[in-house]
């Protein structure tokens, strides 16, 4: 199957139903100065729609200002050149939000 070609919300039903997803969580492009512009008005609108897709899965929204920068001084810090990190940093951003996320809704966590 091809990802890329698959409706996004057909292809979150599988990942939901395959992985037992209890909640979903998304980044939401605020600016730096903390308004939003077109791109959160996007994010909100894709919510909306994941919200009634899976109305029993709790579903947030977080800020992910700064999150691309802090995964790119993680990446570098490993070794990984600016050049080489084109492939993976939103993977690396996702897995910033998800860390931030986490560490404010469960205090126990490092």
């Amino acid at each position: 199957m091809d990802v890329r070609r698959t409706d996004p919300l057909e292809r979150l039903a599988q990942v939901v139903a395959a992985r037992g997803v209890q909640t979903l969580l998304l980044g939401l492009p605020v600016r730096m100065d903390g308004s939003e512009g077109s791109s959160a008005r996007k994010v909100r609108a894709f919510a909306a729609k994941l919200t009634e897709r899976f109305p029993d899965i709790p579903l947030h929204l977080t800020d992910e200002r700064l999150s691309t920068a802090a995964a790119a001084e993680k990446l570098r810090a490993a070794g990984k050149p600016a050049k080489k990190q084109k492939d993976i940093i939103d993977q690396a951003a996702a897995l910033e939000l998800l860390g931030d996320w986490l560490r404010e809704h469960d205090p126990g966590q490092p």
